[in-house]
Order: C-alpha cells, then structure tokens, then sequence
C-alpha cells in the first residue's frame, strides 16, 4: 500500500501537541489582564494576577504536605473565593478536587470521605458542625484546613489548628505547578446522589471540563469579560465548569454565600452581572421578591436554568423583570448541562400554545458534545422521530465522564454499546430536539438537586407504623418538585404527618423529607410492586 504523505513525518511532538486542561486558561488571564478584578465577594476583590498567585500558593503549600497524582482533596465550602482557587490549585499538584454537597448528612459525607480516600479536608466553618460529624465516622483521617470567612463571620467551632489564609502563607506564589501528561488524567470527582445504595463518583478528565468550558462560552453567549453571579453551587459538577469558563472567557466573579432575593438584586445592579445560572427556586426567589429587594436591571441579564422547563407564565415574567432565559439539562455524568433547547428566532411568532410546546424541549445537543439522541436501550436502536415513541436519553462524546470511581461494574452498565445511559426517558422530535417525558430512576429534582425517592422510603421503613410506602415528585411552585409520601401503616398502628416528618428528618438532609404525608391503601399490581404512576397522579390534588 503506498504510504499516507499525511503520516510521514507528521507525528504529534510538544511544538504542535499538549494536553487539554483548564488550568492554562487561568495562566492566560493572569497574563493578558493581570489587573482585571477577577472575583468579588463582599469588600474583598481579587485581580487575576493575585487569583493566579493565591492558586499557586495553594498547590504550592498542599505539595508541601506530600498531596500529588493520585491523590484526592476533599472541600466543603461556600461559593466563597476559596472555592474558585481550590479548582485550580488542587489539580495544579496533580491531585483530584472533590467537591463535597454542603446538603448532604453526616454519613453520607462520611461514605464520601472514605470512598474517596480523602488525604485532604478543606472545610467552611459554617459547615463545621456536620463536618465533625462526618470525620468521626470515617476511617480516613485527612488533614483539616478550616476557612474563616472574613465577610460572613460563622459559627466558633473550629476543626482544626491551620486556617486557609495561614496555610496559604505557606506557600509559594512562583510555585511551577504541575501540568498534565495526558489530558485523559482525572482532575475532578463528584458524586450522584446514590438513587440505588451508596453514591457513584462520578470521574471528570482535564480534557473533558476544557472541552465543557469553550461549549459553556458559546451556549450560555458569554463573550468577553462577562460577570457571573455563583447562584449556581460550585459543589454541583464543578459548577458546571463555570469555575474554569470564567478564566477563558477572562470574566469577573461575583460570590454569593447564600442565595437572597436582595443579595442577589443588589449584586447585579452594583456590579452589572451579564450572566447567571440557577435552578428554579432562583426564578422564584428573584419574581417573589419584595418591592424593596428589587433592583433596576442595568441590561438584559441571561439566566441559564436546568431542571424540569419554566412554564411561559414564568418565562413573561422573566422577561418583564429583565432576564432571558436559556433552559439546559444534563447530569453529573456528562459535566452538567450537555444539552441546550436553542432557540429559533422565528418561534417567537408562534401561538402561544406552540411556542410553549417549543419551549418545553430539552434540546439539542451542547457544542461540546458529540451526539445526543433517543434508543430503545435494548435493541440501542435509535427510535423513530415521531415525538411520541419512548426511549432512553443517551450521550456520546467528550464532555461523558471518564466512569464511575472503584466502580467498574457500573461504568460498564452505564457505556453499554458505546453511548453513555442516562436512565431519562424521553422522545425524539422531527427536528431533532429531545423531550423528558419520565424518569426510570425515579427521581424527584427539588430546587435543582436530585432526591431518591428510594433513599426516603428506606428511611420511612424504619418507622414502627410503616407497612408500605412510596415516594413520588409533587409539582411545588417555587422548589419544581418536593417528595410527597404515600404510607400504608401497620394494622392497629397509628402515627401524624408530624411524626413521619420528623422521624425523616433524623435520617435525611432537610431538603430530601416529604412535605406531604398521605396515609392510605397502596396500588399494587397482581405481583404486589406498587403501581408509581397512580401515585403520581393522586399526587397532583394532594
């Protein structure tokens, strides 16, 4: 065969090929606009050229402690500047950042912890109380970083002797971080939220959150120097690589602690954000907002939002106030949002009944991504673009996690035949665009986070009363969804919505207990499993 002209001599070498990662991204910055203020919490204010140094200083001092490949540091925080310096000084040794849901219980933290083989603790005081929690019931023993937040004063318990400013003194600003040799190397670890037994970590490569950060810029329209509002948890898949597309795109960020109507009007008319993203309980707190929270709107802000689609009302609403809203979905598994319901300028002329037909859609496929469609998961035949026939929501590309940690059983599950399972059922559309119509893990998404709805019936099997239970989503205005529970008690037992209630609260992060307890007979088909979809309904007059 002659020999390929394009092969000879062409081979990859460091001149024309380096691994892809986030990291330079901030090196450029600090480059390009040193003096540019890159974050912005309370008083405080950062240039890029001083967030480049603090991040350097932090792998600096974690390398010093012997933290290198292989290596896992685990934080607990705010969406505080720490935040944003730990995604580029932990992966600057070589070391994996794991993000830790500020939600979470102290035994869930705990199997996170252990899983994970955590050397590493860097935690808020604010979240102090649970952290002690969880490092008492873990094997590992980490070193514990404290944060004190000058601008928001928390709670006196202390974990450890070694503040984050005192342990960043100890580090060097020249330090020569480490690059990846091979973009596949894992740079972050974030975990599900354990809707069949423990959590999966779920495993990102340096190669995949570059890849994520360039489709972020072009989706989300950021442009140049864009100021982005953390409504968004950065404990939730990184953020969505925003933590990183910021550096890119050589933006500002602006820090919330906590997600306050008035903090976050005052926010964006004080620092005139461009950008933000949130699930709808932010949609809710901003409309909801008192007349003397609000604030005049410099420009147009965009929102991007994931979860279940903004009814029009509440995308007229959007609009009056000043925002244009972009809705995504995604999965821990593919980096966030993989998915965009990019809109056709023509649709705005619509009726009003199919322009929210339009708008109920998931979408299309993100940039970064390289296929998205509909399957029947056990032919893995695409199924018909008919907008009615179901199937399974599957992924395919770069911005698809490299697997589940020290779980090989559930990654190969997960990439059968080639494509990445989401276990959402949807249908595809003429055009193209996908539609949720269900979730085959049951899932209950309230306020942007995942609820088990397996993970609540096993704790309300543990009260006395309790014969049978399910747990089902019920629509909530504000939060999209809250779990509503259908209890089927023990013959001669009796119990109030109260008990359960509280009885789930010992068990359960707040956010996860019912806010409707319904005590009646279960539907059950002939074989005894409990019919859901009866429940689902009975659920919308609960």
């Amino acid at each position: 065969m002659p020999q390929d002209p394009y092969s000879d001599h062409l081979d990859k070498c460091p001149a024309n090929y380096q691994p892809l990662s986030p990291l330079p991204f901030l090196e450029r910055a600090a480059f390009v606009y040193p003096h540019l203020v890159a974050i912005i919490h309370g008083k405080q204010r950062f240039t890029y050229a001083e967030l480049y140094a603090r991040a350097r200083r932090l792998a600096s001092a974690l390398a010093g402690r012997g933290i290198g490949p292989g290596d896992t540091v685990t934080v607990m925080l705010a969406n505080t500047p720490p935040m944003i310096e730990v995604h580029y000084g932990v992966p600057m040794t070589g070391a994996v950042l794991h993000s830790l849901n500020t939600r979470l219980d102290a035994a869930i933290l705990a199997f996170q912890l252990d899983h994970a083989n955590s050397k590493v603790v860097i935690c808020d005081r604010e979240f102090a109380v649970v952290m002690k929690a969880a490092l008492a019931q873990a094997k590992v023993k980490p070193l514990v970083i404290d944060y004190d937040d000058a601008e928001f004063p928390q709670t006196p318990e202390r974990l450890s002797s070694i503040e984050y400013e005192q342990f960043l003194a100890t580090g060097d600003a020249a330090f020569e971080w480490r690059r990846p040799d091979d973009e596949w190397e894992a740079l972050a670890l974030n975990y599900t939220s354990g809707t069949t037994g423990n959590p999966k970590g779920v495993v990102y490569s340096h190669r995949g959150a570059a890849l994520m950060c360039y489709g972020n810029v072009i989706s989300a329209g950021m442009g140049k120097h864009p100021v982005y509002l953390w409504t968004l948890p950065m404990f939730h898949c990184n953020g969505w690589c925003f933590p990183w597309t910021l550096s890119l795109a050589a933006g500002t960020h602006v820090c919330l602690r906590w997600v306050r109507a008035k903090a976050m009007y005052d926010a964006i008319a004080e620092h005139k954000v461009t950008h933000l993203c949130g699930a709808p309980i932010v949609m809710s707190t901003l409309l909801n907002a008192k007349a003397d929270e609000k604030r005049p709107l410099p420009h147009r802000v965009e929102f991007v939002t994931a979860a279940a689609p903004p009814p029009e009302a509440v995308l007229a609403a959007m609009a009056d106030a000043g925002f244009n809203v972009v809705h995504v979905y995604g999965l821990t598994e593919v980096y966030g949002p993989a998915v965009v319901n990019e809109w056709h300028a023509e649709w705005d002329a619509l009726p009003s009944a199919e322009r929210a037909a339009k708008k109920a859609r998931q979408g299309v496929r993100y940039p970064a991504l390289e296929d998205l469609t509909v399957m029947d998961p056990l032919t893995m035949t695409r199924v018909p673009a008919d907008g009615e026939t179901l199937g399974e929501v599957m992924f395919r590309g770069n911005i698809v996690m490299k697997g589940y940690l020290k779980n090989g059983a559930a990654t190969d599950e997960a990439f059968a035949g080639g494509w990445f399972h989401s276990g959402d059922l949807g249908v595809l559309h003429a055009d193209g665009y996908i539609q949720l119509k269900d979730r085959s893990k049951d899932i209950i998404i309230s306020g942007g986070e995942n609820i088990s709805s397996i993970e609540v019936e096993d704790v309300l099997y543990k009260h006395p009363a309790v014969a049978a239970c399910a747990v089902v989503g019920k629509a909530d205005e504000k939060w999209g969804e809250t779990p509503c529970a259908f209890i089927e008690l023990k013959p001669g037992a009796q119990t109030t919505k109260d008990e359960i209630i509280a009885h789930c609260r010992a068990g359960l992060a707040a956010y996860k207990c019912p806010r409707h307890v319904v005590f009646t007979e279960l539907p059950k088909t002939s074989t005894g499993k409990i019919q859901k979809y009866v429940l689902r309904e009975t659920a919308k007059g609960v």
